[in-house]
């Protein structure tokens, strides 16, 4: 039996293109004491994965050349020679991008399909999910009237922060690219304003749907969002600094004055409190983010909308698309 995977080639230069992935082949080890042999039914791609493609430190190291990209996966156990998994078992792993892997058993979680769809440990339940969860409320703190914008709304954390807002009883805007994806932040997930980065009058249309300013922003995007969104921000307003995704193929500083200056001039001025974060930080409150979460799903106060592509071919060119906002919805893999 042979394991195909996509290995990363080389580091990109600014965006992505699809020499940087390469297809390989190779046998599948022998199954050893202890062991377990996965078969990937679904892969999760996510913005994090550009940085890992930068020989840079960061809070991860960086995918090395060469090897196989690393991933969260949904898998079937196939074989095993570990007391804990059984034939058929399916476990939520990290296997990365390849369709076999040879694992210890060493952070696999057992899946119950009853319970909600596999898809779901990827994205609403998995960790784009916690991560809205935890950076929203432990950071961001939303309360009850206050108006929460989050950038990139109908991405998987994005929506989830939109709607835990509103079960906290806040005002939520979602912002997004194009009429489809605005259409679905109000229909679908229940925001209160959906407004089009995109439109020439953004920063206008956001001043006018924050009468009041704003006082969460749950920063995903960075650029020209966030500069429509920092002369809004209130007195003590909160900012979760998630991710950046304008700005993972930059190859160069930014043009244009500094901007920094202003910036500190607004944190100083109206103390506000930004504050980056990794959804590991907070592994502490897994338990209590499965329980809200299914309950929410189950009450039907939670909507997630997942983007799948089929077979690992597919996977370089989804992840390209993906960083320049064509998925809609989690984006996932099926294998």
């Amino acid at each position: 039996m042979m394991n195909k995977k996509v290995v990363l080639a080389s580091r990109p230069q600014g965006e992505p293109t699809l020499q940087n992935f390469r297809f390989e082949e190779s046998e599948i080890p022998e199954v050893k004491d202890g062991q377990v042999l996965l078969q990937t039914l679904f892969l999760s791609l996510d913005p994090y994965m550009r940085g890992r493609m930068n020989d840079t430190k960061s809070y991860v190291p960086p995918f090395k050349v060469g090897e196989e990209l690393g991933g969260g996966t949904v898998a079937k156990v196939i074989a095993s020679k570990n007391s804990k998994f059984t034939q058929g078992d399916v476990v939520s792993a990290f296997t990365g991008w390849q369709t076999h892997a040879i694992s210890s058993g060493e952070g696999l979680q057992k899946l119950d399909a009853s319970q909600a769809p596999l898809s779901t440990s990827l994205g609403v339940l998995g960790m784009p999910g916690l991560t809205a969860y935890t950076g929203l409320l432990t950071i961001g703190q939303p309360k009850t009237g206050e108006t929460v914008v989050v950038a990139a709304a109908t991405g998987p954390v994005g929506s989830a922060v939109g709607q835990i807002s509103k079960i906290k009883g806040a005002r939520a805007i979602g912002i997004a690219g194009g009429p489809e994806k605005c259409r679905a932040l109000k229909d679908e997930f229940g925001f209160d304003v959906a407004l089009d980065h995109r439109s020439s009058s953004f920063a206008a249309e956001l001043k006018e749907a924050c009468p009041k300013g704003i006082d969460v922003y749950f920063e995903n995007v960075g650029g020209k969002v966030w500069e429509a969104v920092l002369p809004l921000l209130n007195n003590f307003a909160r900012v979760p600094v998630c991710g950046l995704v304008s700005q993972y193929n930059a190859s160069a500083p930014p043009s244009g004055p500094d901007q920094l200056p202003n910036v500190m001039f607004h944190i100083l001025s109206r103390r506000l409190t930004l504050r980056g974060f990794i959804v590991s930080d907070f592994q502490d409150q897994l338990p209590q983010f499965h329980k809200d979460m299914t309950a929410w799903i189950q009450e039907g106060r939670m909507k997630y909308k997942e983007d799948f592509v089929d077979g690992l071919a597919r996977a370089p060119e989804a992840f390209i698309g993906m960083l320049k906002g064509k998925n809609f919805g989690k984006l996932i893999v099926r294998l």
